[in-house]
C-alpha cells in the first residue's frame, strides 16, 4: 500500500443566535442563566456564547476546507462565498474553489479515498468530528473513519489520523498543550497568523464578505501544519 499523506484543516462559523428556535436558545443559555449573578454578567456570558457557536456542528457550519498533499506540496482550498461572484484561482501552489458546504464535504471525502495518512493539528477533538457530523447533516457518508481509536496503532492502515497536537503534547502528558501558532513559532516555521487573521476572526470576516481572506488564511494553515509534521516526523516519530 502506498503512503500518501494528506494535510487538512477547516474554518467554521456559528449561526445567528436569533435564528434558533426558543427550545434551542433555552438549551444553550440555561447554564449561564443559572451561573450569572447579575444582568450584566449574563449579558457578557451571552456574548461569549454567541461567539462560540462556531465550535459546534449543531450550531455552526464549515466555511472552508483546505487540503494539501504533503509530498507534492500542492493543494486545494474549498470555501463558501455566498452571493459573491468569485471564480476559482491559483496562488502559491494552492487552487481556491468557491462552493457550498455540501459540495466541499463531498469533494473532501472523494479525495480522501486516495490517501492513507491524514495529518491535522487538533483534528481529533475539532476538525474531524465537526466534519463527520456536518457530513451526516448534509446527507453525506464519510469515506474514511478518522476517529477510530485515539492511538495510532488502533487506526485502520488506510486511515491513519496523525493529530499533531496529540503527538506533540504526548497525548496530553505535557501540562500546557499550546496552539499551532506557538508550535510554529518555537520551531521557526512561518505562522498562519502572520497574514493578519486568526480563527477568532473568521466569523466577522465571513459576515463582512471577506471570503478570499478566509480562504487564503486556511491555505497558510496547511503549509504551517505540513512543516510542523515534517519536524515531528524527523525528530519525534518512533
Amino acid at each position: 500500500m502506498s503512503n500518501q499523506k494528506l494535510i487538512f484543516d477547516i474554518e467554521t462559523i456559528g449561526h445567528d443566535f436569533d435564528s434558533f428556535d426558543e427550545a434551542t436558545k433555552h438549551s444553550l443559555t440555561r447554564w449561564i442563566e443559572k451561573e450569572s449573578s447579575s444582568e450584566e454578567e449574563y449579558a457578557v456570558a451571552l456574548e461569549d456564547l454567541k461567539h462560540g457557536l462556531g465550535f459546534s456542528p449543531l450550531t455552526g457550519e464549515i466555511v472552508s476546507i483546505g487540503v494539501l498533499d504533503h509530498h507534492k506540496q500542492e493543494g486545494v482550498v474549498y470555501f463558501q462565498a455566498p452571493e459573491a461572484k468569485l471564480e476559482a484561482w491559483e496562488e502559491g501552489r494552492i487552487t481556491y474553489k468557491p462552493m457550498s458546504e455540501e459540495q466541499m464535504l463531498k469533494a473532501f471525502w472523494d479525495g480522501a479515498r486516495q490517501y492513507q495518512h491524514f495529518i491535522t493539528f487538533n483534528g481529533r477533538t475539532f476538525d474531524v468530528p465537526f466534519m463527520m457530523l456536518r457530513s451526516a447533516i448534509n446527507g453525506i457518508r464519510p469515506s474514511k473513519d478518522l476517529m477510530r481509536g485515539r492511538y495510532l496503532y488502533q487506526h485502520a492502515p488506510d486511515a491513519v489520523h496523525i493529530d499533531l497536537l496529540d503527538q506533540l503534547s504526548f497525548y496530553g502528558a505535557v501540562r500546557r498543550k499550546g496552539t499551532l501558532h506557538m508550535y510554529t513559532r518555537a520551531f521557526g516555521i512561518p505562522s498562519p497568523k502572520d497574514g493578519g487573521l486568526d480563527g477568532d476572526q473568521v466569523g466577522p470576516f465571513f459576515k463582512a464578505g471577506k471570503y478570499k481572506e478566509i480562504a487564503t488564511y486556511n491555505g497558510r494553515d496547511l503549509f504551517a501544519t505540513s512543516a510542523l509534521y515534517q519536524k515531528w516526523e524527523e525528530y519525534l516519530q518512533f
